[in-house]
C-alpha cells in the first residue's frame, strides 16, 4: 500500500475528525524523532549481513566445525530482531537444533540459546525442557536459573519462578534487578517495578554497553507509561533511538503516546508507516488498523487488517499470535469457535491468568456466560492486574449482574485509558 497517496485522498476525513485529534497536553515534537523515521543505512543490519556472509562461508568451507552453526544462529537471531521477519527466527532454530544434536545436548550454552529461540516463538514448554537439561549439567548455573525464572513466569508457575529468583539474588546485578522488576510488576507493585528498573538502568549506563542501555531505556519507558509519567516515557524512547535509530519498538512507543495520549492518530500512523517499511512484525499492522478505525478511515483499516491476515498465513508464526487472533475473532464476532479453540491452545501452552482470560472472553462472546464466569472466578480474578484482562472481567461481571464487583474494576480501568487506548474510553464508561 502506498499510504502517502491514500492519506492525501482522505484528508477531508481527518479534518472532520478534528474533535478527536485535539489535545490540551502535548509532550512530543516531531522535530525530536523525524530524523529517525527517514530511511537510512541500518548499521546494525549491515553488520548482521556481514556476519551472515562470513559464518556461512566458514561453515561451507569446514562443515564439521559445529561452532560456526552457533554463530550463524546468533546472526539469524539478530536478523529477526532488526527486521521482525519470522524466517530468520526459524533459520536460527534450524541451526540450533543441529548444533545441539551434534553436541548430544550436553552444552549448556547451546541449550540456553535453543531455549531463548523457543521463548521468542512462545514455545515455553520446549524452552523449559532445554533449560532443565542445562541445569543438570551444572555449568554457569546462574545464567540457566535466570532463564528458568523467565520461563516459569511465562508458564504461570509463579512459586517456582520466585524460588529461582531467590537463587541469584544480587542487588548489584543488572540481570537480577530486571527480573525483580518484572516480578514486582506481576505482583501489581508498579512503584517497585519502576524502582528496580531504574537501578538496573544505572548499572547499564555505568557499564556503557549499548545493548544493555537500549533494553533498559525501552523497558523503563514502558513502565513510566503505565504509571502515567508520559513525559518520562517519551524521553526514554528518544534515548533508545539515539542509541539505535532503527529501534522499531521505541518508534512504536512514541506512536502510542502520540495516538493514545495526545490524540493525534494521523501523526501516529505516519510514524508507524515509516516503521513498517522495513520492520515486518504483524502486530504493527493491527495497531495501524486500530488507529484507522478510531479515525473512521475504513479503507485504511481494511488494508492494514488484510496485511495482518496475509502475514498469519505463514505457518512459521505458530502460536506467537494466538492472543491477537482470539481478540480479533471475538471483536468481529467471526470464527468464534476458532477463537475458543485457539484460546484453549494458549491455556495449554501457558496456563496464566491472561491465557484463561482469552478463553473466558471467547466463551463470553459466544454466549456462554456461565462458563466464562466460572473461568474468571477460578483462574483470573485477583490473580492479575493487566488492564485488558480486567476490562474483560468487568464486562463478564456486568452481564452476570454483579454490579458491585464491576465498580472497583471500572474505577481502575478509567485510570488505565492511556494503556488501553482511546477506542476503549466509551466502553469503559458504559460499564
Amino acid at each position: 500500500m502506498n499510504s502517502k497517496y491514500t492519506y492525501f485522498t482522505i484528508l477531508f476525513v481527518v479534518l472532520l475528525c478534528a474533535s478527536c485529534t485535539k489535545t490540551n497536553t502535548q509532550i512530543t515534537d516531531a522535530n525530536d524523532y523525524n530524523n529517525f523515521l527517514v530511511t537510512a543505512e541500518n548499521v546494525t543490519l549491515e553488520r548482521v549481513k556481514q556476519n551472515d556472509s562470513f559464518w556461512s562461508k566458514k561453515l561451507k568451507q569446514t562443515p564439521n566445525q559445529f561452532p560456526y552453526r552457533g554463530k550463524l544462529a546468533s546472526t539469524y537471531t539478530d536478523y529477526f530482531s532488526v527486521t521482525g521477519d519470522i524466517q530468520y527466527l526459524k533459520k536460527a532454530e534450524e541451526q540450533l537444533l543441529k548444533v545441539n544434536e551434534i553436541t548430544n545436548y550436553k552444552n549448556p550454552s547451546y541449550l540456553r540459546s535453543m531455549a531463548y529461540n523457543y521463548i521468542s516463538q512462545h514455545k515455553f514448554k520446549d524452552a523449559l525442557i532445554h533449560l532443565e537439561k542445562a541445569e543438570t549439567l551444572d555449568e554457569n548455573l546462574q545464567a540457566t536459573r535466570k532463564m528458568l525464572f523467565d520461563v516459569h513466569l511465562e508458564l504461570g508457575n509463579y512459586d517456582l519462578a520466585q524460588s529461582y529468583l531467590m537463587t541469584f539474588e544480587n542487588f548489584s546485578d543488572f540481570d537480577y534487578l530486571i527480573r525483580l522488576s518484572k516480578w514486582s510488576d506481576y505482583k501489581g507493585n508498579l512503584d517497585a517495578a519502576i524502582k528496580y528498573m531504574e537501578k538496573a538502568m544505572i548499572i547499564a549506563e555505568s557499564s556503557n554497553l549499548n545493548h544493555l542501555k537500549q533494553w533498559a531505556y525501552t523497558n523503563i519507558a514502558d513502565f513510566y507509561g503505565h504509571a502515567g509519567e508520559i513525559e518520562k516515557s517519551y524521553q526514554y524512547f528518544l534515548k533508545a533511538l539515539e542509541l539505535d535509530p532503527n529501534d522499531a519498538y521505541a518508534k512504536k512507543g512514541i506512536a502510542w503516546i502520540v495516538y493514545s495520549y495526545e490524540k493525534k492518530p494521523m501523526e501516529a500512523l505516519r510514524i508507524l508507516n515509516a516503521v513498517t517499511e522495513t520492520y515486518k512484525a504483524p502486530d504493527y499492522y493491527l495497531l495501524k488498523s486500530e488507529i484507522a478505525s478510531y479515525m473512521g478511515l475504513e479503507s485504511v483499516r481494511k488494508t492494514e487488517l488484510e496485511a495482518y491476515k496475509t502475514a498469519m498465513k505463514n505457518m512459521d508464526y505458530g502460536d506467537m499470535y494466538n492472543k491477537y487472533n482470539v481478540l480479533l475473532y471475538t471483536e468481529k464476532h467471526i470464527s468464534l469457535g476458532d477463537a475458543i479453540t485457539i484460546a484453549k491452545i494458549e491455556v495449554d501452552n501457558r496456563p496464566t491468568p491472561q491465557s484463561y482470560d482469552l478463553l473466558a472472553w471467547a466463551y463470553f462472546k459466544s454466549g456462554n456466560l456461565g462458563t466464562a464466569l466460572d473461568i474468571v472466578d477460578k483462574h483470573i480474578i485477583d490473580k492479575t492486574y493487566e488492564p485488558e484482562t480486567l476490562y474483560h472481567v468487568a464486562e463478564i461481571y456486568k452481564a452476570a449482574g454483579k454490579s458491585e464487583a464491576v465498580k472497583p474494576l471500572k474505577k481502575e480501568l478509567l485510570a488505565s485509558i492511556y494503556e488501553l487506548g482511546p477506542t476503549m474510553k466509551d466502553r469503559i464508561e458504559n460499564l
